[in-house]
């Protein structure tokens, strides 16, 4: 479930939302109904990479609004780290589109996508793809310190204060994760650089170790309050 939303929605939560949505808009598959069945074929190929696509800017805002619904700070520095993670959603909407029509293409030739790329070329392209994941989640790792560092105006309990801590370390791990896809793409010989997207995978169990770590920590944290009356 979403948090319970502390204040109204803001300026600033209406034109971050604008901006998704312009985002999502920009990775429509095509503009023009087809015309003929290979037309057609050519619209159906490309479903899969705008999935996936659509999937990754619906979890960033998805996230995004987590965070907004909780804090929904306005003060300059959350203004400027939430203007650049949308210049960043922004300006990779049609390198993330190409990079999942590309690795698609790849790995599953059975689609008929057709791209002018070569195996040496795409370890580059994720390094790309990488550097916006990580600099998309140092965003929200730095958002949430802003959260931390306004606690008292926002009269955070302690267990809420160690949330936000969590949150950090939660978009740490990813950016980590995205720095570990970067280093395979950029640093190891072929071809495991072209396996440098299979590195998200590590996501899952790097959050779930994380995440059984902080949930022991913060069951302990509730026992020394509820010992000490708070």
């Amino acid at each position: 479930m979403l948090p319970e939303r502390r204040h109204d929605i803001s300026r600033l939560e209406a034109f971050s939302d604008a901006v998704f949505a312009f985002a999502l808009t920009l990775l429509v598959v095509a503009l023009d109904v087809p015309k003929s069945y290979g037309e057609l074929m050519t619209l159906m190929a490309g479903f899969v990479p705008f999935a996936a696509s659509f999937a990754l800017l619906t979890w960033i805002w998805y996230e995004h609004n987590v965070f907004f619904r909780k804090y929904g700070l306005q003060d300059p520095w959350t203004t400027t780290l939430n203007a650049v993670l949308l210049f960043v959603v922004l300006f990779y909407v049609y390198p993330l589109k190409f990079l999942f029509t590309a690795a698609f293409s790849f790995f599953i030739p059975a689609l008929g996508i057709k791209l002018s790329i070569t195996p040496e070329q795409l370890p580059r392209i994720f390094a790309i793809y990488g550097a916006g994941f990580v600099v998309l989640f140092t965003m929200f790792a730095l958002l949430y310190l802003q959260a931390y560092r306004r606690r008292r105006e926002l009269h955070l309990t302690p267990l809420d204060e160690f949330d936000v801590r969590c949150s950090i370390g939660e978009h740490l791990v990813s950016a980590g994760v995205g720095l570990v896809a970067i280093a395979v793409a950029l640093f190891t010989p072929m071809p495991f650089p072209v396996m440098s997207g299979f590195t998200y995978f590590l996501m899952g169990p790097a959050h779930w170790t994380f995440g059984v770590v902080s949930g022991r920590r913060r069951k302990a944290l509730e026992g020394n309050l509820a010992a000490a009356g708070v």
